[in-house]
């Protein structure tokens, strides 16, 4: 018996991408601190080892890891970045006619192989530098972005009635932030109790059941056409790909191609600045004057987490009264007002404090992914899905080595000068918000769609 439940196979991701990565970052930090001078860490100290006066040695050496840190993390990005960007176009891109399985598959097999080879990286004590060489072979089987664009098409395809697609979307918003704020609280005390290899290998067997559920469990959403299969090379395969991309825009009317680029232009400098701030948050406070702990880092990604379930929330409570539009300039502006509150944070309270204007940062995504839905064919939606992914991969790995490098250019004189300049950025976003406002598109893109149906529909003559 199969189940058409893609939520288990979210949840179960969602944990371990979400204890893997700050495990991944404080493990190199911790090795390149190690490494890089005579200073040791205390395995499972409560005070960070960071000095807070600016005169002490210790203070830049400290300054120098965080330099370090930001430029493997830059490295790694990039070494991602071309398999990334083919993986995920070919695999949501064929998701329309192969099914959604297969990605999610094959996202599922690279995560696991990734967190093993961690755990005996870890346990071996390799050199970390081997992370870059992982990062790019596992890029191949997809990354995080390939396998929720592939349960977001999931979702899609069995919910058919369009105006439940937000509040759908947003339910699987709602399950992130559940699981990842657990998660985030809990992964500081994951460090501490277990230490990185038993953290690494708790990863490794969730990973492990997700595939499971995935190859046995779950049942397919759309069904694979064998004719269209078939005889078909790989050249052609690719190049049809493109092709069926390149029609999502050439066969819309005026209006309607200029609705979706517009739209998909706004998600994708939104993404951009969100995305690329992200991992910065954990190097800010390690550094001085914050000198967190895992635990307390534990707290600020769980906090950090709890704008998924907030965002769920606000899309559910606030769409009986305002439009999709309005919703995501409201999470647009509190996301500012967190980015430039974050520039200024001395303290600990004062940094957990700043996560409250964060609580709607998803909501802005999730409406428009609906509002672009809306605005296309469902035979479509595999091509807008791949497209999507594909900017999303591109631009989250050129978000990401953007930030990094302009922290670590800054983080000297001014660590919170890339805070300052996200809340500058999400200007643009905030400009394409309004103009869709403006231009009463936001309520239009339904109608757009029924009207060039029916016109495709109507007898010739």
């Amino acid at each position: 018996m199969k189940l058409f439940l893609v939520e288990p196979a979210i949840c179960l991701s969602a944990f371990a991408m979400t204890l893997i990565s700050p495990l991944t970052t404080q493990y190199v930090y911790r090795r390149i601190w190690e490494e890089s001078g005579n200073y040791s860490m205390a395995p499972a100290s409560n005070v960070s080892d960071c000095a807070r006066n600016k005169s002490s040695p210790t203070f830049a050496f400290q300054e120098e890891v965080q330099k370090k840190m930001s430029l493997f993390s830059l490295q790694m990005d990039i070494s991602g970045l071309i398999p990334g960007l083919v993986s995920t176009f070919v695999l949501l891109s064929h998701s329309d006619r192969r099914g959604r399985k297969f990605p999610l598959i094959l996202c599922s097999a690279g995560a696991l192989a990734t967190s093993v080879w961690l755990s005996l990286l870890s346990y071996f004590a390799l050199p970390f530098q081997l992370l870059i060489a992982s990062t790019f072979f596992g890029a191949f089987c997809g990354n995080s972005i390939t396998f929720f664009g592939a349960c977001f098409a999931y979702i899609i395809d069995r919910c058919k009635e369009e105006k439940h697609r937000t509040v759908r979307i947003a339910i699987i918003d709602f399950l992130l932030g559940l699981v990842t704020g657990l998660t985030g609280l809990s992964s500081g005390y994951f460090i501490r109790e277990l230490g990185f290899v038993w953290s690494f290998v708790i990863t490794a067997v969730v990973l492990t059941v997700n595939l499971v559920y995935i190859l046995f469990l779950l049942g397919e959403s759309v069904e694979e056409s064998p004719l269209q299969n078939d005889s078909i090379s790989c050249y052609e395969g690719f190049k049809d790909l493109f092709y069926r991309t390149y029609m999502l825009f050439k066969n819309a009317s005026g209006e309607r191609r200029s609705l979706l680029s517009l739209l998909l232009f706004t998600t994708m400098t939104y993404f951009f600045v969100t995305v690329g701030i992200s991992p910065i948050f954990i190097l800010y406070e390690l550094d001085s004057p914050l000198c967190w702990n895992e635990v307390l880092i534990g707290y600020g990604s769980a906090l950090g987490s709890a704008s998924f379930l907030t965002s769920f929330l606000g899309i559910w409570i606030f769409s009986y009264c305002m439009e999709d539009v309005y919703l995501a300039i409201m999470g647009t502006l509190t996301t500012m007002a967190g980015m430039a509150m974050t520039a200024f944070a001395r303290t600990t309270w004062m940094m957990l404090l700043v996560r409250l204007p964060f609580l709607f940062t998803f909501v802005p995504l999730s409406v428009l992914r609906s509002m672009m839905s809306k605005v296309v064919h469902s035979t479509e939606l595999g091509a807008l899905v791949a497209c999507t992914a594909f900017l999303e991969t591109l631009g989250g790995i050129a978000a990401v080595s953007t930030f990094t490098g302009i922290y670590s250019a800054t983080v000297a004189w001014s660590p919170g000068f890339v805070f300052l300049l996200s809340a500058g950025l999400l200007l643009i976003p905030l400009a394409g918000l309004c103009v869709v406002r403006c231009a009463s598109w936001g309520r239009r893109g339904d109608l757009l769609l029924i009207q060039e149906g029916a016109s495709e529909d109507a007898p010739d003559g």
